[in-house]
């Protein structure tokens, strides 16, 4: 099979340097042209292999040990993605936006530590949902909106990877176990299509301390893969998955391009892609967009 590997570097703090890329060539035992998507950010290296894609990376990773320059691997053909589906909270977003609602009435940390549960595959979703909801019960809605003006950040890269992967035809859609407050709003101002949450429920603009049902968690997030693959006829190879935690797990193992961004211990080990230390944009270039084509409005 024909195989294109990309390395992602930064310019700040390591660029991608020829010694990057002399270090795999070397360790893969490869002459092959170097295709420089972005100078000292992206290379291609494109040829046939016996081995697989997670033996490659494996291989270029054992070459970068040390450095900070990410390595991915997937077959050439289809790599550019007809579907975008991202989580939003550590991925599109700096934050846990429950954690900053938790923080800001003075239950942070008892919230927090659900949250870190849940992430790495300790804690059942809904029952980690339902509890830290109770913990904020009486939470005035003014206080939402003062959370997300204050305390919410959109990721480097977010941007520009939902607005050209949009530009170039791909569906967008943000799907998170968190709450259609916030997703509506990110949605929004970074260019997705369309975005589906949990909803909080409100008696005299105060949080009930429930959760409206069915809970969005793991299995929602694959069922609208799966839908909208149905809707568009598409195939899931044709989907990138992204997100940073276990409640992501089905949706990444299920797409063509599954990736863990900085992501926790047990997604990582059910992703293709591992993104350790670039930031989004590095899920264009591994779709082979130059970064001529991306768009930076």
């Amino acid at each position: 099979m024909t195989y294109v590997l990309t390395l992602i570097g930064n310019t700040e703090p390591e660029p991608l340097l020829p010694v990057h890329t002399d270090l795999v060539c070397s360790q893969l035992e490869l002459n092959c042209k170097l295709d420089w998507l972005a100078e000292d950010e992206a290379c291609d290296l494109i040829f046939p292999s016996e081995l697989s894609a997670a033996e490659i990376t494996r291989q270029a990773l054992i070459a970068l040990e040390g450095t900070n320059i990410d390595a991915a691997c997937i077959p050439v053909r289809g790599r550019r993605k007809h579907i975008l589906i991202s989580d939003m909270d550590s991925t599109i977003i700096d934050q846990e936006c429950i954690d900053e609602l938790g923080a800001a009435i003075g239950v942070g940390s008892q919230i927090s530590r659900i949250t870190k549960a849940v992430v790495s595959g300790e804690m059942d979703f809904p029952r980690a949902l339902r509890q830290r909801m109770a913990l904020m019960k009486g939470m005035e809605y003014s206080l939402l909106e003062r959370v997300y003006k204050e305390r919410i950040t959109v990721k480097a890269g977010a941007r520009t990877l939902v607005r050209t992967m949009r530009h170039h035809g791909a569906y967008c859609i943000l799907v998170s176990g968190g709450f259609s407050f916030f997703t509506s709003r990110i949605a929004k101002i970074t260019g997705f299509h369309d975005h589906q949450a949990n909803e909080l429920t409100f008696v005299a603009d105060k949080l009930t301390g429930e959760i409206a049902e069915p809970i969005l968690g793991r299995s929602a997030k694959l069922d609208t893969l799966s839908r909208l693959c149905e809707i568009k006829g598409l195939s899931p190879t044709d989907v990138l998955a992204v997100g940073d935690g276990a409640n992501d797990i089905e949706m990444i193992r299920a797409a063509g391009i599954g990736a863990a961004f900085h992501g926790s211990v047990a997604l990582k080990n059910q992703a293709n892609i591992c993104i350790n230390h670039a930031d989004l944009t590095a899920l264009l270039y591994i779709q082979g967009y130059r970064k001529s084509e991306f768009d930076l409005t």
